[in-house]
């Protein structure tokens, strides 16, 4: 059993351990698209209304034929009143027609259309086939785009080949997330299956792209298997415990209105959510604590698995620290607005920490470092053996 074992992870030569990490990266990639494929991929939303179809389209500002707005001090000096623009439909059926609508601005919706702006529109179209426009936000898909764009280009001239891998790993998993996890969970598959399907697509691509096929991509795969697992059990216990699930998220009444279209499993979008937000902290201290194991064994091919462990342990709290009060700084920093909402009302603490909103953010800031702590002395643990098995003959 063990000399199979070390067959399995001693792989000598550059040719074959390229192949191996293509036939592998090749593997999941078929499973990814046969995923798609069986849960019909990923279409734009479209809501249903009583009256008839809603659609929500770019269009370009041509005119302002009318603007009677002006500056509000209540709201930081930000423009309300009513804009009459005359616009030029961008996408859908009723591209390249020119519309007139109402701009109505007020201190939370406030899109100041000058010409020339894109701005997105929704069209509403009743049962007798007219229909209306209203206006409902920026365009700023071009912006985000060149923003997305320049990210990926800096990352593969700063990291070189390297930066290139973590680019296709980082497509790969935003293509997983938009492509099967969202078309699973409305396909009434359990969110926390979906979840747990992605963090096992995603993180071995990631790796192989990264590092390759070796000792330290397999401790780090484990771990992150481990960590991520840990994280969603604890999160649906203290769930249970706490009394809280996917109802009390935010978003729950609007998808129950959903529930009878696309039968969404709302209870399990908590515990499914926890897991994927963990999952990059988790295989990024799973590859450092890995790598870093992986390359002490190098240096010193006498350290027995003790000492490595020991190593490996020492160099994770390091670690430990600093990436949990990151997952906390994310989940504090993404419910600002929600906290400093809260101070202004003066709530105490006692009601504070048992309302729905600030408990789900805690249960998920927990529980993701959770997932951080307990990943560390596993992977140093896995790692430790897996390079002894890797090297047989170095101790």
């Amino acid at each position: 059993m063990k000399k199979s074992i070390r067959s399995f992870l001693i792989i000598r030569e550059p040719k074959k351990t390229l192949c191996l990490r293509a036939v592998v990266i090749l593997v999941f990639l078929i499973a990814a698209a046969g995923l798609i494929a069986a849960f019909g991929g990923f279409h734009p939303l479209t809501l249903y209304g009583q009256g008839g179809d809603s659609d929500y389209v770019s269009a370009k500002v041509l005119e302002i034929s009318e603007d009677s707005t002006s500056p509000d001090p209540a709201s930081g000096g930000r423009r309300v009143g009513e804009q009459q623009l005359k616009i030029q439909i961008l996408q859908g059926p009723h591209k390249g027609e020119v519309m007139k609508t109402p701009n109505y601005l007020s201190a939370l919706h406030n899109v100041y259309a000058h010409q020339g702006s894109r701005i997105v529109v929704r069209i509403d179209t009743q049962k007798n086939g007219s229909y209306t426009a209203s206006v409902y936000n920026y365009d700023r898909s071009a912006v985000l785009l060149g923003v997305t764009a320049f990210f990926l280009l800096l990352l593969c001239v700063a990291g070189g080949k390297r930066g290139v891998r973590s680019m296709f790993g980082l497509l790969f998993t935003m293509g997983c997330v938009f492509f099967l996890l969202i078309p699973m969970i409305l396909n009434a598959v359990s969110p926390v299956l979906a979840a747990v399907v992605i963090a096992l697509l995603t993180s071995p691509v990631c790796f192989l792209l990264l590092a390759g096929w070796n000792g330290k991509t397999v401790s780090a795969m484990l771990g992150t298997v481990a960590g991520v697992t840990f994280s969603g059990l604890f999160s649906a216990a203290a769930g249970v415990a706490a009394g809280m699930n996917g109802f009390n998220m935010q978003e729950a009444e609007s998808l129950l209105l959903q529930t009878g279209k696309s039968h969404i499993q709302i209870d399990g979008l908590l515990v499914a959510g926890i897991i994927v937000s963990s999952l990059g902290a988790v295989m990024d201290i799973a590859i450092s604590i890995a790598s870093a194991v992986s390359e002490l064994h190098a240096a010193n091919p006498k350290m027995g698995p003790g000492k490595l462990f020991r190593s490996g342990l020492s160099i994770g709290r390091d670690a430990m620290g600093t990436m949990a009060n990151t997952l906390i700084l994310a989940f504090t920093g993404s419910s600002l607005n929600l906290l400093v909402l809260i101070g202004s009302y003066g709530i105490p603490f006692s009601q504070l920490i048992s309302t729905d909103l600030i408990g789900v953010e805690l249960l998920q800031s927990i529980a993701g470092c959770i997932g951080i702590i307990l990943t560390v002395p596993l992977v140093a643990l896995i790692s430790s053996r897996v390079e002894l098995l890797a090297n047989p003959g170095s101790v």
